[in-house]
């Protein structure tokens, strides 16, 4: 099999251009792509350049009909707040993007907190408890309550310290 396939996405310089057919596209073992030969670490590295510039220019576009959770003003009051200046909507929903994985890796770490402290403290505490109805029913023990320290937990993990300091002053 050839690395050099023709790939039917446009690059980042011919969005909006019609896509060419397979037969302008290289051929494999053709002098541009060679087995082993001179010039054949360039080739590899042009293919996979272009292979990049595809998956880009084919996720930029897929940014066009994204609605992220995060509102485009409030994407657009902390860019500004910054000082980051951009008019393509499209980038400005990929930070939007980025901003809700963020966020919900530090929520899905911090669940995980909990739940490894709910069931650390379960086996001792849960023992003289009914298993049907009342308060200590079955539906409670699988409910996960996030604390602060949990969260604090969380954010340690990516550099972040939220933890209040001992003593106020």
């Amino acid at each position: 099999m050839s690395d050099s396939a023709p790939v039917p996405y446009p690059l980042s310089s011919d969005i909006g251009q019609p896509v060419t057919s397979a037969s302008s596209a290289p051929v494999a073992g053709s002098s541009t792509v060679g087995a082993n030969g001179p010039g054949s670490g360039q080739s590899r590295q042009a293919a996979e350049d272009a292979r990049k510039d595809r998956t880009l220019a084919e996720f930029m576009l897929m940014l066009d009909d994204y609605e992220p959770l995060i509102p485009n003003e409030v994407t657009d009051y902390y860019l500004q707040k910054v000082g980051f200046e951009c008019e393509d909507p499209r980038l400005k929903r990929l930070l939007s993007l980025a901003a809700q994985k963020f966020v919900s890796d530090i929520a899905a770490d911090a669940f995980q907190h909990a739940r490894i402290r709910t069931n650390a403290a379960g086996g001792r505490a849960r023992a003289n408890q009914p298993l049907y109805g009342g308060p200590g029913s079955l539906k409670d023990r699988t409910r996960t309550t996030l604390t602060m320290d949990d969260l604090s937990a969380a954010l340690q993990e990516y550099g972040i310290n939220a933890r209040k300091p001992d003593y106020y002053l």
